[in-house]
C-alpha cells in the first residue's frame, strides 16, 4: 500500500457544475490529491453518474442551468451506504434550508486547499 502522505486514501468524487472550468479545476486538483474523478453538467448527468457509478463523494454546485441542485443532497443521503455531498455555492447563502443537510458548503470563490481538505476530510469519515 503506498503511502497518502497522511492523506485519506483516495476516493471516487463526482464533480457536478454546468461551468466546464470549474469542472476542470476541481477534476485536475483532486486527481493530483490522488482521487478518481468523474464529471457530471446536470441534474439528469448527475443521477445517471450515481445510478451508474459506485461514487464516495459528491461535490456539488447549488445552481445547474437554472435548477436548485441540492435536493440531491437528500437523494445521495438516502442510498447505502449514504454518499457525503460537499455544495459549493456562489449565490445562496450557506444558512438557506436547502443546504443545511449537506455535509460540508464550500462558498464561491473558494481556495483548492479548502476544498482538498473538506474532500480529504469527508473521505476519511466515510471510510
Amino acid at each position: 500500500m503506498g503511502d497518502t502522505g497522511g492523506h485519506a486514501a483516495p476516493a471516487r468524487i463526482l464533480v457536478v457544475d454546468d461551468e466546464p472550468s470549474i469542472r476542470l479545476l476541481c477534476r485536475v486538483n483532486l486527481e493530483l490529491d490522488g482521487h478518481e474523478v468523474l464529471e457530471a453538467e446536470s441534474l439528469a448527468t448527475t443521477r445517471t453518474a450515481l445510478a451508474e457509478e459506485d461514487v464516495d463523494l459528491v461535490v456539488l454546485d447549488v445552481h445547474l442551468r437554472g435548477e436548485r441542485s441540492d435536493p440531491l443532497v437528500a437523494e445521495c443521503h438516502a442510498r447505502r451506504p449514504p454518499i457525503p455531498v460537499v455544495l459549493v455555492t456562489g449565490s445562496v447563502d450557506v444558512t438557506d434550508a436547502g443546504l443545511t443537510e449537506a455535509d460540508a458548503v464550500l462558498p464561491k470563490p473558494f481556495e483548492l486547499q479548502q476544498l482538498l481538505s473538506t474532500v480529504r476530510a469527508l473521505a476519511r469519515a466515510d471510510r
